[in-house]
């Protein structure tokens, strides 16, 4: 019996055969808030940019405060001077969340081209192997995706962080409801029969 409860997710736990609606609109919301993203991208842009200049004063107080709670600690310097560079890099993004959306735009690129160059590397190593092909591809499509972010520069500073944040946002909202469609219970895919008359 109790086996057959925790099968069939009566037991009060979760389960994803249950719960996958709830799964499904949280996707349809993520997917939502992508294409959102992806109209306003500068708009996203700043909030990312805020955002990070939010986190690394937070971080800095973190630091700060362990840094003071921990002063016989051999490492309680360290953990101050990171504090202050924490705290005046997050003013500084605060202060000029533009310059800061330009300095990250430039981060991603440096970032495309490495992964680019570090996937092309690893598939001309593995010759005859499953899946070369597809990162490979990827290789490219990352040194391809630099490439016309630093030709267009600055002016792909006003959109790039903002759209790519998007389309994450979309595939991820995207494939939690493809996982919520292939977990449906088959009762609720299959129409129920109808009724005899005489029922």
């Amino acid at each position: 019996m109790n086996s057959i409860t925790a099968s069939t997710g009566h037991d009060g736990g979760y389960s994803l055969e249950n719960e996958w609606r709830t799964l499904a609109i949280a996707g349809v919301a993520i997917g939502l808030l992508g294409l959102l993203a992806m109209a306003v991208p500068m708009v996203t842009g700043l909030s990312m940019t805020i955002a990070l200049g939010v986190l690394l004063v937070a971080g800095g107080i973190v630091h700060g405060v362990h840094a003071f709670a921990a002063r016989g600690w051999h490492g309680a310097i360290w953990q101050t001077a990171l504090a202050v560079v924490s705290v005046i890099a997050g003013i500084a993004v605060l202060a000029a969340p533009a310059v800061a959306l330009v300095t990250l735009t430039l981060a991603l690129v440096a970032y495309l081209v490495v992964d680019g160059v570090a996937e092309l590397a690893a598939a001309t190593r593995m010759t005859g192997a499953p899946g070369r092909t597809s990162i490979a591809v990827s290789g490219v499509a990352s040194v391809v995706l630099a490439a016309l972010l630093w030709v267009g520069f600055p002016a792909t500073a006003a959109w790039a962080i903002g759209l790519l944040v998007g389309i994450n946002l979309l595939v991820t909202g995207l494939s939690m409801v493809a996982v919520a469609m292939a977990a449906r219970p088959l009762e609720d895919v299959t129409p129920p029969a109808t009724e005899p008359r005489g029922a």
